[in-house]
């Protein structure tokens, strides 16, 4: 395959056919929470907003520590994100989890563990709810969590480093997770 170079032109805001906010909340979502277990950066919280409503994802659910909306810090980087996708806050994670269970949710964390799945290996039934939680930029997911989730999946790295972060992380589930349950 030979890659040829074209004239390219970058789209105006104008030609890129955006959802309005009443379209969006009445578009069909991807079956798909996201958890934020104690999230401490506000441009994290902001970063899963805007990747939330990019990929069309059900709601996310802040907990603990986890800062909520209106805020400006988390506006900065969900650039009104944060308007568009429901979210709900929970004090206690656990208590969350225990929630989107009662409600038919698998509920995985997003970890290194024993037995964990790696990302690249995750088959997803379209016919299932999912709820994926992420963690602590420190401490990662709590395990206590961990211990009441259906299963963990890990992102396969290959460098040095031995995670990612928060908002990178994130961003690749919700990119796959998409990809694989709306194709």
């Amino acid at each position: 395959m030979w890659l040829y170079i074209i004239d390219m032109r970058k789209l105006k805001i104008t030609e890129l056919n955006r959802l309005t906010l009443e379209e969006f909340k009445k578009r069909d979502k991807i079956p798909l929470i996201v958890v934020l277990d104690h999230i401490r950066s506000l441009n994290n919280i902001g970063s899963v907003f805007r990747t939330a409503d990019a990929f069309i994802i059900e709601a996310i659910y802040l907990c603990g520590i986890t800062a909520c909306p209106p805020h400006a810090e988390i506006h900065k980087t969900a650039l009104g994100a944060e308007d568009t996708v429901d979210w709900f806050y929970f004090k206690d994670t656990l208590h969350a989890v225990n929630e989107l269970k009662a409600k038919g949710y698998l509920v995985c964390s997003i970890e290194q563990a024993e037995g964990s799945i790696l990302l690249d290996q995750l088959e997803l039934n379209k016919q299932k709810k999912y709820a994926v939680i992420l963690g602590n930029e420190v401490k990662g997911v709590q395990q206590v969590v961990v211990d009441n989730s259906d299963c963990c999946i890990e992102i396969p790295q290959f460098g040095t480093k031995h995670s990612l972060n928060v908002s990178v992380t994130a961003g690749i589930i919700i990119w796959d997770f998409f990809k694989k349950l709306s194709e």
